[in-house]
């Protein structure tokens, strides 16, 4: 044979990486599957390793070692996945999600709807007293001023109202209200202000 021959890395320099990759498929895939231990993890990984060495080709330096370049990827992206995986929380019976959950939008108007209805039974005097120290703001005393009775009588109503709503929407001791809906919230609320 005449004329130079060329070393193997001699003409990696002058190809295209991408060319070389499948020529490392199967010392990534043994190199996942030492750090995975499962063969479709393996798999996965070693998948997402060329596509990330695709995509950043341009970050390859030529003449240097492509197949450390690729482990470094993987390894990477191993290690990456797993801290990732070490946030999140094993919820295999939806326990953590149902609680992370938020309730469809119907939900909050069918209970509106249900508060309204149960809200239209009360006495006019217990739903005067609700609106004004629960939805309007207004202390015990300011509401006494306005209806013309005393503190002592706006607390009962409103203490009366209180219990006779959550009679009517089948709350239990203790059990709040769940709606979005300030005024209506604050009507429920047991802890009014003093004074405004």
């Amino acid at each position: 044979m005449t004329g130079t021959t060329r070393r193997p890395d001699q003409a990696a320099n002058t190809a295209d990486p991408r060319d070389e990759l499948v020529e490392h498929l199967p010392a990534l895939r043994a190199f996942a599957l030492s750090l995975t231990r499962e063969g479709a993890a393996a798999d996965d990984l070693v998948q997402d390793t060329i596509v990330k060495a695709w995509t950043n080709m341009d970050k390859f330096q030529p003449g240097t070692n492509l197949r450390a370049w690729l482990f470094t990827i993987l390894r990477n992206n191993f290690y990456s996945a797993r801290r990732k995986t070490r946030r999140e929380v094993s919820d295999s019976d939806g326990i953590h999600a149902a609680r992370q959950a938020t309730r469809p939008e119907h939900d909050g108007r069918l209970a509106m709807r249900d508060f309204r209805v149960a809200f239209d039974q009360l006495p006019d005097e217990q739903r005067e007293a609700l609106i004004l120290v629960g939805a309007s703001g207004f202390s015990y005393e300011e509401a006494a001023d306005m209806t013309g009775v005393a503190v002592g009588t706006v607390k009962s109503r409103a203490n009366r109202g209180r219990r006779r709503l959550a009679e009517l929407l089948q709350l239990a001791d203790g059990e709040e209200l769940e709606m979005t809906d300030r005024a209506t919230l604050a009507v429920m609320a047991t802890n009014q202000p003093v004074s405004r």
